[in-house]
């Protein structure tokens, strides 16, 4: 083996320090609580923000050879963050790269992977990092849960030719567990996090929870990890919980036995939107800084509509009760980052994210500038980056997004997208050829792998198999499941 072996080509890959870029005449929204500055300037050196200021004064001290883009007056935002992804259950390579590829065109320059077969993630993440592919930044998480878990399906899905609860990536956790050595196992996949699934008493995931963070990595949790109750885990220091929907099980009077047999979810128990054990457990977040990764659109989306009038019945209550709950911890305070566990068909030029933002605001009484704040600089703080990503500022990676249109008027202006900066790489939108591009979806879609319905049904068989007995009659629960498919919507079955 040579010293020079070049290795795969990189088209991708982030630009070069000393390569300094100037973007001027920028309508700037940085993402930090600023107002909007117009004629703004952004000086990029290689990966990195180098200066924001006044174009006057920024063109008075540029190097001569600096490459000037004159932005005349478009729009500026940080690049967004998709806080809730999968992109290998099962692993499919082809498909993962035409999402990804969707992605970063549509101004997504980070997703948060919420658990998947990480022999492939690892690899796209890197990919992706040093430019074989395009497509975000990929800060993944290794999961832990209660044995009871690892008979679902999907674990099988992740862990093909292993054992599922027996690899670092997807471990069982029980009380003889050396967490020590769990955690290493799990940082030694490259995960950025934890993630707590199901099947976990609050002493375990506060356990859990110690020892991650005594190795320097944080933990991600299902709002609701049965037994373990949100407060619980909140109470327990998770940095993050998903799933705006399994909030409802905080101050249920029946008990959280398991992730098989989940209590009825008391709907009419939420409608006012002032439910007082949410009200005590939004205060708790807010104290403790524990972001939110609500999804709160995803059951309004065509993935999860099913099939029958009760699928219709429970997608229908379940986009009810994720807009109240998500309004009322808005209003509380609390931070609110914007995942989806979902993907749009092979026919959208856009990927599920900005149907998400839009639901924020037309259902949840966000405002686009609080959107924005939550697909940005909360992303990157619910994700563990806030330090690099998140907002245009100085010392931050080169990601940003330049608009044709305000996106603070209408969030929908987030589609007249007509440039990413991803690591100080352009990506511009009309690169993205939507024929052959959406091609690629629509070949996954053919081989059944973006068929989000196909593995709602099957996991909807699988819970009911489990627990049809003692819940006969009831409204199907607002619980969030995964690690999903590749890029479809997978937790809240």
């Amino acid at each position: 083996m040579t010293d020079d072996a070049s290795g795969a080509p990189t088209p991708h890959a982030p630009a070069v320090e000393g390569a300094v870029v100037v973007y001027r005449g920028a309508t700037l929204f940085d993402g930090t609580g600023r107002p909007v500055r117009r004629g703004t300037s952004i000086v990029v050196d290689g990966q990195v923000i180098r200066a924001v200021g006044d174009d006057a004064q920024i063109a008075a001290e540029l190097p001569s050879d600096a490459q000037v883009f004159d932005l005349e007056g478009r729009f500026v935002v940080p690049g967004l963050i998709d806080a809730h992804q999968h992109i290998a259950t099962p692993p499919d390579r082809p498909t993962a790269e035409a999402v990804l590829r969707r992605l970063v065109y549509s101004g997504v320059t980070a997703i948060r992977d919420m658990a998947d077969d990480l022999r492939q993630v690892g690899d796209l993440a890197r990919a992706t990092l040093v430019g074989e592919i395009p497509g975000p930044d990929i800060r993944y998480a290794a999961l832990m849960a209660g044995p009871g878990f690892f008979d679902d399906p999907r674990t099988h899905q992740v862990s093909q030719g292993e054992t599922p609860g027996a690899v670092p990536w997807m471990q069982a956790i029980t009380k003889d567990t050396d967490l020590r050595l769990a955690v290493a196992l799990a940082r030694g996949t490259h995960a950025s996090a934890i993630k707590v699934y199901a099947d976990l008493d609050h002493t375990t995931v506060a356990a859990i929870t110690a020892e991650a963070h005594r190795q320097g990595i944080p933990v991600w949790a299902h709002a609701t990890v049965f037994p373990a109750a949100p407060g619980q885990l909140v109470e327990a220091g998770v940095d993050s919980v998903s799933h705006v929907t399994l909030l409802a099980f905080e101050g249920t009077d029946e008990p959280l036995t398991s992730y098989k047999h989940k209590p009825r979810v008391a709907y009419e128990r939420f409608a006012a939107g002032d439910d007082p054990r949410i009200e005590e457990l939004f205060a708790l977040m807010r104290g403790r800084g524990t972001v939110l990764d609500a999804t709160a659109g995803m059951w309004a989306s065509e993935a999860l509509a099913g099939e029958g009038p009760e699928d219709a019945a429970r997608a229908a209550a379940n986009t009810e009760l994720a807009a109240v709950l998500t309004a009322q911890a808005h209003r509380a305070g609390v931070d609110i980052a914007t995942g989806t566990d979902y993907e749009t068909g092979p026919d959208e030029l856009f990927p599920a994210l900005h149907d998400e933002l839009s639901f924020l605001v037309r259902r949840c009484g966000m405002s686009p500038e609080q959107v924005l704040r939550s697909a940005t600089l909360i992303g990157a703080r619910g994700a563990g980056a806030e330090d690099l990503m998140g907002s245009v500022e100085v010392g931050k990676l080169a990601n940003f997004v330049v608009l044709e249109d305000d996106p603070l008027s209408d969030i929908e202006h987030l589609r007249s997208i007509t440039l990413t900066v991803k690591r100080g790489r352009r990506f511009p939108r009309r690169d993205f050829d939507a024929p052959r591009d959406l091609d690629a979806l629509r070949d996954s879609d053919a081989r059944g792998d973006l068929d989000a319905r196909g593995d709602f049904d099957a996991l909807r068989d699988f819970e009911r198999t489990a627990s049809r007995a003692e819940r006969p009659t009831q409204v199907p629960s607002s619980e969030a499941e995964e690690p999903g498919a590749t890029h479809r919507a997978e937790e809240t079955r």
